[in-house]
This record gives structure tokens, C-alpha cells and sequence, in this order.
């Protein structure tokens, strides 16, 4: 029997191939982009309820700034309109480690970043109702053209 070589670009564990990349890499870039505008406007929306002890003046100065922060942070996480996209937001940070320990990492992180302000743009117009003016769809363009020079110059 002969010994054979493996195929270079097949698709195995160690290769999973470019279209998982891509899904991998857009996956990241919106869950990191498209939250973001959600997590703001949740964040901004939030008025804190009245607490007695933070009103107390026997209370001390940063027994009250500890209180207040970890109420801020509970109150926050209890609320699904901001719980929700912060939870999908850090599920992009986990696919993005596991991105970078498969791809190549200077192709993954500008384009990852790449995307994400690309996504954020259209969270904003989703979350917000911000328009997107030309100067954005011109940028939208450059950093389009910035990620094809990336992955030519790897090729």
C-alpha cells in the first residue's frame, strides 16, 4: 500500500473550511454589532427605583456606592430588553476565542471588528431608527474594500 498524501484543502477538524469561517466570522461580528445598539438603548431607558437604604443618611459613603452599583447591575440584568442582547453579546465573545484559536488571526480580528461596525450600523437603524447618511454608506464601503485586501493579501 501506498502512503498518500492528505488533501490541503479538504475539510476536516483541523481544516473546517472557508464557508465555516465566514459563518463564524459574521456570526461574531453580529452578535457583537447588532447588540450593542440594543444594550444602549436598554441601558439609557433604565430609571432606578427608589431604595430606602440609599436614601438613609445613616448610611455610609461607600456602603451607598457599592449598593448602588450592585443594584444597577441586578436591576439591568433582570430586564430581558437588556439581558438578552448582553447575553448574545458575550456568547460572540465565546465563538470569537474559539475563532481565533482556528483561524488566522491576522485575518479574524479586523475582520471580526470589521463586521461588527458594519452590524452595529444596522442595529442602530433597527434599535433607534437612526438613518444611515452617505458619509456612513461610503464608510460601510471603504471597510468593505479594507476586509477583500485583507483576505487577497492572504491568498
Amino acid at each position: 500500500m501506498a502512503d498518500t498524501e492528505p488533501d490541503p484543502g479538504a475539510i476536516t477538524p483541523q481544516n473546517p473550511g472557508v464557508f465555516r469561517y465566514v459563518v463564524g466570522f459574521l456570526l461574531v461580528g453580529a452578535a457583537w454589532g447588532m447588540t450593542s445598539p440594543f444594550i444602549r438603548r436598554a441601558a439609557v431607558d433604565y430609571t432606578p427605583p427608589k431604595r430606602t437604604v440609599l436614601e438613609d443618611p445613616t448610611t455610609g459613603r461607600v456602603k451607598k456606592l457599592v449598593l448602588k452599583v450592585l443594584y444597577a447591575v441586578f436591576d439591568l440584568l433582570k430586564r430581558p430588553s437588556y439581558a438578552i442582547p448582553l447575553l448574545i453579546n458575550l456568547t460572540g465573545s465565546i465563538w470569537f476565542f474559539l475563532l481565533i484559536g482556528q483561524a488566522e488571526l491576522s485575518l479574524t480580528v479586523p475582520i471580526i471588528n470589521s463586521l461588527a461596525f458594519l452590524f452595529t450600523v444596522l442595529g442602530e437603524y433597527l434599535a433607534e431608527g437612526k438613518t444611515v447618511s452617505r458619509d456612513t454608506w461610503i464608510g460601510m464601503a471603504m471597510v468593505c474594500g479594507g476586509i477583500a485586501l485583507c483576505v487577497q493579501s492572504k491568498l
